[in-house]
């Protein structure tokens, strides 16, 4: 733990360095963005420093948490914008099951933490809950700019690789330090990350596990959900030997303009392309890397270990696709999953997402995206496809044709169809 400390401590303070002084022959960033990483950094810096302090504490009071044995986890991993936002939301409804909430990864990731929150919130209820009061109408107004591309609130299951934050290895943090050449390499774990770091960040989110099952559950499944996590999959098949996968797949030509456009606004925020000015032909590059590590991590998984899954068999047919995928991974059946299914199919309408891209947006050709990834998404589908036809009905009135794949929460789940705008190249 101390050796990841020190280690992390030193990457900021070069990542800090390199923000306001580039290599040599790199472009100086602009004075908005100099002035945004200024407030950016010491905020950032602060709460990595609290959660250190909570790590520091959990291995001085609870320190049981080692012995918590992590069993048979399921992962649901994916190429970004392919559904796994809504398949983790609908999974998590299942209580046998434990997954990380938005407010443990952003602001507890410690049992240190979390035992205080958790503690601060129930002397909050017994008063009539003026704070969470407060903190639902900031969490309205601060997350409402998401709704359309990922609709966020604390309450909600979320990515647990926002976890990773205090190791710098969370992969959003390439939009504040695009010239971070350790955030790229996490792109691209399983090839290109040095098999000691490799070795330390597993350990580390390995950790992050037991920590969250010593806090829910210890008999509990852990539930974790990350797109960010395709170029994990070879390292996480090894790290967790006896780990169940659902794979989310969509087609590279929707797939890689819908993340870029998802990413705009951060992008804008930060003003990454005047210190990085390659930084979408990058990020592009490393999106195809997504789909190939995902068939050479799990495209030879036995089928009782690892579902594929395609968007559109999820807008098809939700309910009978879950019951074909938990009886082909072996888990036991669930009432709750199958109660929240059939809530979910008989509300009306359909919301339909403002978030449009374009393949031209971007400078993207279908041709060329089919050529590279096409063939190892038809290879991929083709595996879903067998999923889907073992599927048989759930009696959940579900109407073919339903799309779920957008913003939702754990409240109110919402079918959303986002449409595409590709123009004559679609």
């Amino acid at each position: 733990m101390l050796t990841l400390f020190f280690e992390s401590l030193t990457n900021l303070l070069v990542l800090t360095y390199r923000t306001f002084i580039p290599r040599p022959g790199h472009p100086r960033p602009s004075a908005g963005r100099m002035l945004v990483m200024s407030g950016f950094i010491p905020l950032f810096a602060l709460v990595q420093g609290i959660h250190w302090i909570g790590f520091l504490l959990d291995e001085i009071l609870y320190r049981g948490y080692r012995r918590v044995v992590i069993r048979e986890p399921l992962f649901v991993l994916g190429v970004p914008r392919s559904g796994t936002t809504y398949l983790h939301r609908l999974i998590a409804r299942d209580t046998a099951l434990t997954t990380f909430s938005t407010w443990e990864c952003l602001f507890a990731p410690s049992i240190t933490q979390r035992k205080f929150w958790l503690g601060l919130g129930r002397i909050d209820a017994r008063i009539g809950r003026p704070l969470g009061r407060m903190l639902d109408w900031i969490e309205r107004h601060a997350f409402k700019g998401l709704d359309t591309v990922h609709a966020m609130r604390l309450s909600d299951p979320e990515e647990d690789y926002f976890a990773l934050m205090p190791v710098l290895a969370c992969f959003i943090l390439i939009l504040p330090f695009p010239h971070s050449d350790l955030l790229w390499r996490m792109g691209l774990f399983d090839r290109d990350m040095p098999q000691a770091r490799r070795a330390r960040m597993m350990d580390f989110y390995h950790r992050c596990l037991q920590r969250h099952l010593f806090v829910h559950g210890p008999e509990k499944r852990l539930l974790s959900k990350n797109a960010a996590f395709a170029p994990l999959a070879g390292s996480l098949v090894a790290s967790f030997p006896d780990a169940r996968f659902i794979v989310c797949l969509r087609e590279p030509h929707a797939t890689l303009p819908s993340q870029l456009s998802s990413l705009e606004a951060g992008i804008d925020f930060f003003d990454v392309l005047s210190a990085t000015p390659d930084f979408r032909e990058r990020l592009t590059d490393q999106l195809g890397f997504y789909y190939k590590n995902l068939e050479t991590a799990l495209g030879e998984r036995p089928e009782e270990r690892c579902a594929w899954v395609t968007m559109r068999a999820l807008q098809s047919d939700p309910a009978r696709l879950m019951q074909a995928v938990y009886a082909q991974l072996g888990l036991p059946p669930n009432e709750e999953l199958r109660g929240a299914l059939a809530r979910d199919a008989s509300e009306p309408g359909t919301y339909r997402s403002s978030h449009a891209y374009s393949l031209e947006q971007f400078g993207l050709s279908r041709g060329d995206i089919d050529r590279d990834l096409g063939p190892v998404f038809a290879r991929l589908a083709a595996r879903s496809a067998r999923t889907a036809a073992n599927a048989s009905p759930m009696q959940t009135g579900t109407t073919p044709g339903d799309d779920p794949m957008g913003s939702s929460s754990t409240r109110t789940p919402v079918r959303h169809a986002e449409p595409i705008h590709c123009g004559d190249s679609c």
